[in-house]
């Protein structure tokens, strides 16, 4: 997994590439918090377009960055996941806590 992020004042985007799975929840969800705890992330947009493929772990790593966000009163909004992806947060019921985004719109930086 890959995570590139572009930060302005308290908003960010992050690209996440490749697998989101169990091989790396624990080294995704690190960078994730870092990014929202050192940098004061209140608005977070995941950028899922380059996700492969995502299992449990991988959404275990979306709602636990939601919850640290909505704990901060912030937000997190999703973008551009692929169909595989986007059937497993639908499933999950995840649009109902987070917003789900066209693939070409999303946060200003």
């Amino acid at each position: 997994m890959q995570i590139r992020s572009e930060t302005v004042g308290t908003r960010a985007v992050a690209r996440l590439t490749g697998e989101l799975d169990h091989h790396c929840a624990a080294e995704t969800r690190a960078a994730l918090d870092a990014l929202i705890t050192h940098s004061g992330i209140v608005e977070l947009e995941l950028d899922l377009t380059g996700v492969t493929f995502m299992d449990s772990s991988g959404l275990g790593v979306i709602l636990g960055r939601y919850r640290a966000l909505s704990r901060r009163g912030g937000r997190l909004a999703l973008r551009g996941a692929n169909k595989h992806v986007d059937r497993i947060l639908r499933m999950a019921g995840v649009y109902a806590l987070c917003e789900r985004r066209d693939a070409q719109g999303g946060i200003e930086l």
